[in-house]
């Protein structure tokens, strides 16, 4: 029996997520922090007993706290009913799972993402954010949100072995997939639509690789999965469908983020041009500034708990504010400062603990490969449109993101341009 604990102060709105006050979500984020209590309680999921957590050092404990539950199982009833009817294709995974599941599920995939193999993607990413550019325009305006985004959704489409013409469809429906569950019946159908025919198309997919193993992703979880003989259809076509939804939409809004982050920092944005080895710090420092994704996917309290001083019922959601940490003055020195020279980064925008991003280096590699070709080839790049007309997408996922990212250039340099600082070196 569930012992019912006090309250120790008024909920938040749900809008805290969906409509932050004068849609800045960094400045509520702060007044959370600096309300003396860490821990707050939220109405989110709507209806749901929920609880953020705002502050660095209780988030990091917080990540590794084996009462917080992934398992949707340990949810309540209404919220496991809602999300086995809607999208049932998404709780078979490493994402929706506690130890010993979570190892056993994780085994699966991070054997083909460790830095070493993704670091050996590099020739070809580098060679898709080329082909990208050179679709713009030789001078003009771009929405830059096309290019982040279809960047990291060819290079996981690539490596899953995915062919091109069905590369927009598991975009679409990876799209509704990552905001589930939806609070309104309708959306819940159309969820439930993507989950059913994401499912269909992945099943086939995988009884194709069956029939023709070859050197792609899927190829790799088939035969992981037949000769361990440890993993279920469903449990592959739910991983697939989580390496589908983070491998592009996170690293999208990395570049779309970051480049506006560049862009609205003039002079972070002419050290990393003039300085291209910096790009690994500079991807770090983005990922910390603008966390592409600003709270932790599903946790709930597995028993009564207590969690920086207040208290949190059994089946209580628990929501991880990885943006508000990674901007806590506690943490970070002048965290409000876009610094691409930031050393010691301890930021937490891929998690920490067991559930640390097994994607993050496949990440690291197309942000870099990303920004230093957009400094490279699109010269006087900057915002087309003043800054404060920059909106950024707010909805039910737990991703952050832009809605558009308007940017104009001088002139397109063809692939293979050097750097201007480089050139000297060739006379």
């Amino acid at each position: 029996m569930t012992t019912e604990l006090p309250r120790t102060q008024e909920q938040l709105p749900p809008e805290f997520f969906t409509a932050p006050e004068g849609n800045d979500l960094h400045t509520a984020n702060a007044k959370l922090r600096a309300s003396g209590c860490p821990v707050q309680a939220i109405n989110y999921p709507v209806g749901g007993e929920g609880y953020v957590v705002a502050d660095y050092t209780t988030v990091l404990k917080a990540f590794s706290d084996p009462r917080l539950s992934k398992r949707v199982d340990n949810a309540p009833a209404w919220f496991r009913d809602l999300v086995k009817d809607s999208s049932p294709v998404l709780v078979r995974n490493m994402l929706t799972a506690d130890p010993p599941e979570h190892t056993r599920l994780r085994k699966l995939v991070s054997r083909a993402f460790v830095p070493r193999r993704m670091e050996l993607l590099r020739p070809r990413v580098q060679e898709i954010t080329d082909e990208l550019i050179d679709a713009f325009p030789e001078q003009g305006e771009v929405n830059l949100m096309e290019f982040a985004f279809s960047l990291p959704m060819r290079v996981i489409c690539e490596f899953l072995g995915v062919p091109v013409a069905d590369r927009p469809q598991l975009h679409t429906w990876g799209n509704w997939l990552s905001g589930a569950p939806y609070p309104d019946a309708e959306s819940n159908e159309k969820l439930k639509d993507a989950s059913e025919n994401i499912e269909r198309y992945l099943l086939d997919l995988l009884a194709d690789r069956r029939a023709n193993l070859g050197d792609d992703l899927v190829s790799i979880l088939v035969r992981a999965a037949d000769e361990e003989d440890r993993f279920t259809n469903d449990e592959l076509v739910s991983t697939l469908v989580l390496l589908i939804i983070a491998g592009h939409k996170t690293t999208a809004n990395l570049i779309g983020s970051g480049t506006h982050a560049l862009l609205t920092h003039p002079d972070q944005l002419e050290l990393l041009r003039s300085r291209p080895e910096l790009a690994d710090s500079a991807v770090e420092e983005f990922l910390r500034f603008e966390s592409p994704v600003y709270r932790g996917t599903l946790r709930v309290a597995a028993e009564d708990m207590e969690l920086g001083g207040c208290p949190i019922p059994k089946e209580s959601f628990v929501h991880l504010l990885m943006g508000s940490a990674n901007r806590d003055p506690e943490a970070f020195e002048k965290p409000d400062e876009l610094d691409i020279t930031r050393t010691a980064n301890r930021h937490l925008a891929f998690g920490q603990g067991a559930h640390f991003c097994v994607g993050a280096p496949l990440s690291r590699v197309e942000g870099n490969i990303a920004f230093t070709t957009l400094l490279r080839r699109l010269p006087g790049l900057r915002l087309a449109v003043p800054a404060d007309e920059i909106d950024w997408l707010f909805d039910n996922s737990t991703s952050r993101g832009l809605v558009k990212l308007p940017v104009t250039y001088d002139a397109r340099l063809p692939a293979g341009t050097r750097p201007a600082a480089d050139t000297s070196q060739d006379r």
